[in-house]
Order: structure tokens, then sequence, then C-alpha cells
């Protein structure tokens, strides 16, 4: 099927989304499989598990997090790493573990299904994660209000192990519900190239301020015979290139078509805007030049094709220590920041942890009792993050750690503090300062603070998420045809109107008019 041919697809999934905009419908999540149930068979939790100990007794809780380093979880190797956590923890703090780990293209299915079913205590979500994400858990009052705690003996290592701003910054009505991965809090995004055909075509990265510079660069990998001269990773990114433009205070890409005009500090109508055709008839054109794979848009590209060989450019989030990429992707890479660095409402939410609120009260402490000594014990964010001495990572002569395991392995971004989880061979020994000073020297956007409460338009948001895969994700990964890019944007607004756009819209503005005011 070629990408021109996608647009006859956008349309019938339209129509199938008016349909359920017309129910009300909010977006179906499919079942996981007996295959991918069986990936955590051996950590899944037990109904042990859930049941309340007394004060002082040991409390086991149920951690699931998502994996993005790895295809598939090792199972076996997750339960070694539990095990030895267990063994650590058992003398210091009165609490145990049930690790669950799940691979991050399944993760939103599974642990939504697992959230469901209260098998879960300890969460690890994200402000960008879709359907299980911090804006999805608040309004369906599925996390605990940690407020209180975080200042009793429970949390106080936990509330001490970061600045009080991180708390204030990652609130949600005045109240503490997650708990931040401190790391790079602030927001920006580079473009990212293999520094093998860096070098080979000798390209010069400093020249480049904006995408569409990079179209030379991209012919070049095109003639190397790159699948992939210019990898989406499968993300809709018009919300990620253009946050110097724009708020998107919904940190969903299923909702950007609402946002903060920084410049006139006014919500706008997103779809309609100058900024939103440039990019989706960018994208259009370089797909039909052969530089984006619908791979991209089909989304059969995995969260492991950085590891190959096979693309030329891709987007990288901005952190102080951007050689974090060599090891994650297993090559060289060279960074180009494209975006400057931004404190939003969401930005210090793009790593975290929850307590769910069908957790007990001596579940919820130790939770934070927990997550108060991964935050300041480096041996046990070590065995966390990296997994088994000797077995998954070794330290170097600097006290570095170099991974050497394809059965577990995290990054620090997704498990604990910059400031306690020990850098990789390829990381500077002032890590933590860099992260301190990166977060210190950001641009700050006229809407950091404001939430939106999608109550009274419920329904009517649901609807238009769902008509983003049909209109929205094909414009933002080539997916329309050039000469169809202006009239796929009509069609889309069309449809966010017919599913109700102008109430949210409405709704937005009055909000945060309301919060300026």
């Amino acid at each position: 099927m070629k990408i021109k041919k996608l647009l006859a697809l956008v349309l019938a999934g339209a129509m199938t989304a008016t349909l359920l905009a017309g129910c009300g419908g909010g977006t179906e999540s499919s079942q996981p499989s007996e295959a991918q149930q069986s990936n955590e068979e051996s950590t899944a939790p037990s109904d042990e598990a859930q049941q309340p100990a007394d004060s002082g007794e040991v409390v086991t809780i149920n951690l699931t997090r998502a994996t993005f380093n790895l295809g598939t979880p090792d199972s076996e190797q997750v339960k070694k790493v539990e095990t030895a956590i267990n063994e650590y923890i058992k003398d210091k703090i009165n609490v145990q573990i049930a690790l669950t780990d799940i691979g991050s293209g399944e993760y939103g299915d599974k642990a939504n299904l697992s959230l469901a079913n209260n098998e879960i205590n300890l969460l690890w979500t994200a402000s960008w994660q879709s359907t299980i994400g911090t804006n999805d858990l608040v309004p369906k009052n599925a996390v605990y209000d940690i407020t209180d705690l975080l200042q009793s003996e429970d949390g106080k290592a936990l509330y001490e192990s970061m600045d009080a701003s991180q708390w204030e910054a990652t609130k949600y009505d005045g109240k503490n519900y997650f708990i931040p991965v401190y790391k790079d809090n602030v927001e920006g995004y580079d473009l990212m190239a293999r520094k093998e055909l860096v070098d080979k075509y000798g390209w010069d990265l400093s020249s480049v301020t904006k995408l569409a510079d990079i179209e030379p660069m991209l012919a070049d990998c095109k003639k190397e015979g790159l699948k992939y001269p210019y990898l989406t990773q499968k993300t809709a990114m018009f919300y990620r290139w253009y946050i110097n433009d724009f708020d998107f205070f919904t940190a969903d890409a299923t909702a950007n078509w609402v946002a903060v005009d920084k410049s006139t500090n006014e919500v706008v109508d997103v779809v309609t805007t100058p900024q939103y055709l440039e990019f989706c008839t960018l994208m259009a054109d370089w797909a039909d030049k052969g530089y984006i794979s619908e791979d991209d848009v089909t989304k059969t590209t995995t969260d492991t094709t950085t590891q190959t060989q096979d693309w030329g450019f891709s987007w990288w989030t901005d952190i102080p220590v951007n050689d974090e990429a060599n090891a994650r992707y297993q090559q060289d890479v060279v960074m180009q920041p494209m975006t400057d660095r931004w404190a939003h409402s969401t930005s210090a939410l793009g790593s975290c942890y929850c307590v769910t609120a069908n957790s007990t009260e001596e579940q919820a402490k130790a939770c934070l009792r927990f997550m108060g000594l991964l935050y300041t014990d480096s041996k046990l964010a070590d065995l966390y993050t990296f997994g088994i001495e000797g077995e998954d990572f070794t330290y170097d002569a600097n006290g570095h750690v170099t991974q050497t395991s394809e059965k577990y392995n995290h990054s620090m971004w997704e498990s604990a503090s910059a400031t306690i989880v020990t850098p990789l061979d390829n990381e500077p020994d002032n890590k933590a300062e860099l992260y301190k000073g990166f977060n210190n020297n950001a641009e700050t956007s006229p809407a950091t603070g404001f939430h939106f409460d999608k109550k009274p338009v419920e329904a009517e948001f649901a609807a238009c998420q769902n008509l983003f895969d049909s209109y929205g994700f094909p414009l933002e990964n080539g997916g329309i045809a050039p000469a169809d890019v202006q009239s796929t944007i009509d069609a889309y607004q069309a449809a966010l109107d017919a599913a109700g756009y102008q109430d949210i819209l409405a709704e937005f503005q009055s909000q945060y008019n309301a919060w300026k005011g």
C-alpha cells in the first residue's frame, strides 16, 4: 500500500470515529492476548500482596513499570532483580516489592487492565503516556492523594530527596498525586542523526535551524539505501517541534488541537494555524520523496528501531547529558537543538510514579518508604535501574556503569533520580549537577501551572480524541499526499466541530481566562 493511498483509509477511519463520536464513546482498548500475558507470568502480582499489614509489619507492594530499552522484558531476569531488591531492602524498610515489567508497546493496555483489577499499588506513568498518563489518571480518580503523607515520617526521605519546587511543579489542583523522577524536568527537543552518516557525508548540523534544512541530508540518506531517512518513531511530532510557539498543556498528541499561543497568551484552535499547515505539508512532501516510510504511518516501527542502522535522522528529548543516547541506541549519534527548553505544567511529569487509589493507607505509606529509599540509596537505584551487577551491568575503573545485558535494561530517566543513579561509562562525574543546572535555566511558559478540567466536556473531548488517529496522526507522519493536505486539514476541523470541538475550545478559553485572572 502506497502512502498516498492512505487517504482512503483515513476517510474510512473518520467515518468510524464519527459514529463513535455520536455515541460519546471513548477510545476502545484491546485486551492483551494469552501470549502477551505470559511475558509477565513469573512477576504477576499475587492476591497475597494486596492484603494490608498492621503498622510495623512487612508490607508487600505491587510495582508496575514500562520497559523501553528491550522489545520484550525477560520475566525470569525481572524476578531475579525483584529478589535481589527485596534482599537488599529487608533490613532497611519494612517493605517488599512484587515487580512487573511490561514492554512499552503494550504498556497502556496491560497496565490499564491490571489497574482496573486492583493489581497495582505503585505505577510508573508520564504526562505523555497514552491512556494511562497523568492526565488520564487524575480525572478517573485512580491516584492516591499523597500530599499529607509526604510530610509524614513515611514520606520525609522522599520529599527531601529533591527541591520543594519539584513537588510544587507536579501538583494537580494543589495536591500531590505524583512522584516525579528527578531528571530533565523541563522540555526541549533535538534533531538526532547517526554519527557514522554525519562523518561520511560531512553534514554541518550546526547550520540546521529548522526541519526543512535537513532535506539535502535526507536525500543522502535515500541514496544510502536507508529504509528510514527520517524516522518519526511512529510519533506525531507537531506538539514537540512547535513548543516554542505553543503550550500544548494537555501533553497529549491526541488532543494537540488546542493550545496556548505563547506570543498572545490566548487559547487557540491549533488545526487552523499556519504552523500546522506548514508542518503537515513538510511531512507529506518528505513522504512523497521517500524520506518517511509508511511503516511509521502504520505504526509498525518499534521502540528498538533506533538501535538499527536503518535510519538517518530522528528526534530526541533534550537532556543535560545527551551522550546517554549512544548507549540507548547502541551507536554514536549527534544532536542539534531545535527548540528552547521550557517549563510547562506537565514538563516535570515526563516520568513519574503514582500510588494507586485502590491502595490502603498502609500500602501507600509503604510505597513512599520504598520510593524514599530508591531516591536516596545509590546501590538500590542502580539495582532497580540496571539490574544484577556482573550479569546485567558492571562498574568500570571510574565507578561508572557499563550495561551489558539483553535481559534487563532500563534508563535513569524512567527509573530513579539523576542525583542518585550512577552515571553511565559515557557520562560525566558531575551528571547530577548538570541536571540541576539544566532544570534551573529554562524558559517558563505563560501557562505553567494551569491544568484543564475536562469534566464539563468529557464526552466531546473523548469524541475529538477518537478522530486523531484518523486525521491528526497520518497528517503529522506523512500519510497524506501533498495535494490533499489542506483538504484533509479542513475535513479534520469539520469532523472535530461535528464532535463538539467548539464547546471544548470555549471551555478551555473560559477556564484559562479564569486562571489568568
